[in-house]
């Protein structure tokens, strides 16, 4: 089997960034989607995510997705990666980090400055509603939004070199 493009990307010196993942457009409708790479941690240099914190930021993020008034309509999917180094954003079109950019900065911050009650998460709305962490959620978005987003440029949207 082939090697898969995520797999191909040099994990030792990829660092926290917005990158495409992939773009893909269906053989039948032409239907074009990307998915975004939202990198918030330097893989295997830095400490993963909580799992509490990755599942607070899933559900605040889905919400703040969801009810964005530019973006809505076009977003597929927000979900935590396996590695909790972090998320994908799935979305309709061929759009560039450039692109989702202020989207994503919106959001992050709407997790860093949010108040109440995480949404989804009472037992009748969520399969695991108590493993969730606002406090260090929030942590992690003040830190990607400072540290990443705020400067982001060309080194963090670009994938560095591809494993051959």
């Amino acid at each position: 089997m082939e090697r898969i493009a995520s797999f191909c990307v040099d994990h030792n010196v990829l660092e926290p960034g917005v990158y495409v993942s992939r773009s893909d457009a269906d053989r039948t409708t032409g239907c074009v989607t990307t998915t975004f790479d939202l990198r918030m941690t330097a893989p295997n240099r830095e400490p993963v995510m909580d799992t509490a914190a990755v599942h607070a930021l899933e559900h605040l993020g889905a919400t703040f997705l969801r009810n964005d008034a530019e973006w809505a309509d076009d977003v597929i999917y927000f979900g935590p990666m396996g590695c909790r180094t972090g998320f994908y954003l799935v979305v309709f079109g061929e759009h560039t980090p450039e692109d989702v950019a202020p989207l994503v900065t919106r959001l992050f911050e709407f997790a860093r400055d949010f108040e109440g009650e995480i949404p989804g998460a009472k037992p009748e709305e969520c399969g695991n509603y108590h493993d969730s962490d606002l406090a260090q959620a929030q942590w992690w978005a003040r830190r990607y939004v400072a540290d990443t987003l705020s400067q982001l440029d060309e080194a963090h949207t670009t994938y560095p070199a591809l494993l051959s």
